[in-house]
């Protein structure tokens, strides 16, 4: 399905980006997983090579909110597997509080990493993307951007934001053969919510139709299709 593709993952060392990188080797593309740190990285690839030892796979841990890292590390990506195809923005913090007690420091962290991580890596990807004339590119939004959260004004306002870019994004780039996409999550169980207390999750299940948390695969196989052609 992804034949001689090429995926960069953001925030693809743990649950739902790493998720996505192993279905995107299984379906044949190559892969740069970055991650926030060289210690994650590492683990991911060596976990990868064991599953997949032919694949294609590399690592990366740029500060996201720093353009000019961002722009060269997809500069490395092109010269190691000679394009970019596709761009998964799933990198994403928390750092809750409510609105009365949220800090500048809370706000300003999960701003650099959700929303100007996501238009960094985009804008940095998309010049190649529109002179090729195709690309993919999925961000990871949230139901959270959607309906708000109490204690979540810093992350509701990213998730929202990116799905606001991403309609301009499908607008500005549509004309040559560039898609844009946000993939909007219920709650899914990964190591952020696994560390949720009871009663919140009882509440998440009260409000799912299914009755049970998202899991990886279900997010993954969104994503998969969104990026093939």
């Amino acid at each position: 399905m992804l034949k001689n593709k090429v995926a960069i993952v953001t925030g693809g060392t743990r649950g739902i980006g790493f998720a996505v990188v192993k279905k995107f080797i299984e379906n044949g593309a190559a892969v740069s997983l970055w991650g926030s740190r060289q210690e994650t990285v590492d683990q991911a690839l060596e976990q990868l090579k064991e599953l997949y030892p032919d694949a294609k796979i590399s690592g990366k841990y740029p500060s996201l909110k720093d353009t000019a890292q961002v722009t060269a590390m997809i500069n490395q990506v092109k010269e190691e597997f000679g394009a970019v195809d596709i761009l998964v923005n799933n990198a994403g913090i928390t750092k809750d509080g409510l609105l009365m007690r949220m800090t500048e420091d809370q706000w300003d962290a999960v701003i650099n990493v959700n929303l100007k991580g996501v238009f960094n890596m985009t804008q940095a990807v998309s010049r190649s993307m529109l002179k090729a004339r195709k690309g993919s590119i999925i961000t990871l939004s949230s139901v959270v951007g959607l309906h708000g959260n109490a204690g979540q004004t810093n992350y509701a306002a990213t998730k929202g934001g990116v799905i606001a870019m991403s309609k301009c994004w499908a607008k500005e780039f549509g004309g040559r053969n560039v898609r844009a996409n946000c993939v909007a999550p219920g709650f899914v169980q990964t190591p952020m919510t696994d560390v949720l207390p009871e009663e919140t999750v009882k509440g998440m299940l009260a409000a799912t139709p299914l009755g049970r948390l998202g899991q990886v695969d279900d997010i993954a196989n969104a994503v998969l299709f969104l990026a093939s052609d």
